[in-house]
């Protein structure tokens, strides 16, 4: 039947009942799951949900993207149902009495990104029997080569003294073939999970181990006050991180660049770089890993 899901039976299409009974509350940690069989942006789709006030706990995820977007306004697409686009939305900055979260510090915000990235490198390990590694702040590699980004967003609270949202996207290529694979700009070659040879390809489980993951790390988080010391998440994504102990070359978002060592990750989530100048505590950056 032209157009239907399952002309490629490598790629079946996901369940919206299934994902909902496994992951929406009450049996589930998040409060909502929007499944799209096209959009242009999940993380488009979710800023758009947060400034119109939707509550933390939404998920959006689409079966394909028409825009999608990596940072620096990359674009991130693949063929339908060839991989995972999610999206979340959180509010760390928004106090929850009945799980005992006060708000998060806006200065631990860059530990979100990199808390996606350790439930990711874990749902790959358990799932698809691959060891992976990040590359800071926002790459999953297999073998060096790039098989999933994440992308976090702040969106401005509609009213003044409100705490900014936050939009967490998170693309995995599953089932891309060779020829499917997008080109990368700064040169990282691209691969999918089943071009590194994974254990399983299936999407359903996939993605439910990394949106559990994704909550059970945030609720670490914040009931530990956004400490991501005290929770565990910074010892749990430096053993993951493949950036640490590399020299690296890092383009700064002004133009700038430095050459140096990476020696670590600081509590609010930096890169520490050494340089022949001294230390560097980097917020932001495309890191390029030099041999």
């Amino acid at each position: 039947m032209p157009g239907s899901p399952y002309t490629d039976l490598d790629r079946p299409p996901l369940s919206a009942a299934r994902l909902r009974r496994a992951l929406v509350a009450p049996h589930g940690p998040w409060a909502r799951l929007d499944l799209r069989a096209e959009t242009g942006s999940t993380n488009a789709d979710v800023a758009e949900a947060a400034r119109a006030g939707e509550p933390e706990g939404l998920v959006v995820v689409a079966e394909r993207q028409t825009a999608g977007r990596g940072r620096r306004g990359r674009a991130w697409q693949s063929p339908a149902r060839a991989g995972i686009a999610t999206s979340v939305l959180l509010r760390p900055g928004v106090a929850d009495p009945d799980r005992g979260w006060s708000p998060a510090p806006a200065t631990g915000y860059g530990w979100l990104p990199l808390l996606a990235g350790v439930a990711l490198v874990e749902a790959v390990a358990r799932l698809a029997e691959l060891e992976a590694g990040l590359k800071w702040p926002n790459d999953l590699l297999l073998d060096d080569a790039k098989c999933a980004g994440i992308l976090a967003e702040a969106v401005p609270p509609t009213r003044p003294g409100e705490a900014p949202a936050i939009v967490l996207g998170i693309g995995l290529n599953v089932t891309l073939r060779a020829d499917e694979l997008p080109e990368n700009p700064t040169g990282l070659p691209a691969t999918s999970l089943q071009l590194a040879g994974a254990a399983a390809t299936d999407r359903d489980p996939l993605l439910r181990a990394l949106l559990r993951g994704v909550a059970d790390w945030y609720d670490r988080w914040r009931s530990a006050g956004g400490d991501a010391v005290a929770c565990g998440l910074r010892d749990a994504y430096l053993a993951a991180c493949a950036t640490v102990g590399r020299q690296v070359r890092v383009l700064l978002p002004g133009g700038d660049e430095l050459t140096g060592t990476a020696t670590g990750v600081d509590a609010d989530g930096h890169l520490l770089v050494t340089t022949g100048t001294g230390e560097h505590r980097l917020t932001a950056g495309d890191v390029l890993h030099l041999r």
